[in-house]
């Protein structure tokens, strides 16, 4: 027999990493839909190189070492450094399009998380969300990870997933791609989320960055783009 191991935890995040969280995620296509409209993605190659860049380049180093620092703080009670944090990355949105996405979401979740016994009944955790004015989305993530006792590396590892699956689930609608285009880039993506978690562990602060230019064209001028299949 193998000794008991908490399983709690992983269904629980699970449940945070997966497409049906209400939050409205799967509306948005982060500046994707501007770059297939543009000529930029037009394949399966130009899918696997925009949104493998971006996993690297911005969500692994900025967006993934953040969370990681917030969940810390929420499990050690520092609140005011999660509000700090909070600001820094609504800060860091570089278009309204950006900024909008993550406060909408971030308000989904909070609703959600509030409304749910699984985290709202547990003692202190729903009045420390409502405390803060304008919560982002990886900070009602990171408080709900936290709240259930997820590991960090496996809440970054969920996090990264996630993203990385609505990116392409965003691709396969907008190139449009078929869905076995679709595992093969999520396996391909899959095999870079380990190393990338230890980097955001180990990532100081003074040396987050997410210095994407040509993401933030993509969404600023999706704000303004004829046709859209996605939000902004």
């Amino acid at each position: 027999m193998h000794p008991a191991v908490p399983l709690l935890p992983l269904l629980r995040l699970l449940q945070l990493a997966s497409p049906a969280l209400p939050v409205g995620a799967y509306t948005y296509s982060q500046g994707l839909e501007w770059a297939v409209e543009s000529g930029v993605v037009a394949r399966e190659a130009d899918a696997a190189a925009w949104i493998g860049d971006l996993l690297e380049w911005s969500v692994a180093r900025f967006e993934a070492p953040l969370l990681a620092s917030q969940l810390a703080a929420w499990a050690c009670g520092e609140d005011g450094e999660v509000a700090r944090l909070n600001d820094d990355f609504l800060a860091s949105r570089e278009t309204a399009e950006l900024r909008a996405e993550t406060l909408q979401m971030g308000w989904s979740l909070v609703r959600l998380l509030t409304e749910l016994d699984a985290f709202a009944a547990l003692p202190g955790w729903r009045a420390r969300l409502l405390a803060l004015d304008t919560p982002c989305f990886p900070t009602a993530w990171s408080a709900a990870a936290a709240a259930w006792q997820v590991p960090a590396d496996q809440a970054l590892a969920a996090y990264l997933w996630a993203w990385a699956e609505n990116q392409v689930m965003a691709a396969l609608k907008a190139v449009p791609l078929g869905q076995s285009a679709g595992q093969r880039l999520l396996a391909m993506l899959g095999e870079r989320i380990p190393a990338l978690v230890g980097q955001a562990l180990e990532l100081p602060e003074a040396r987050w960055s997410n210095y994407t230019p040509g993401l933030a064209i993509a969404s600023s001028r999706h704000e303004t783009q004829y046709t859209r299949l996605f939000r902004s």
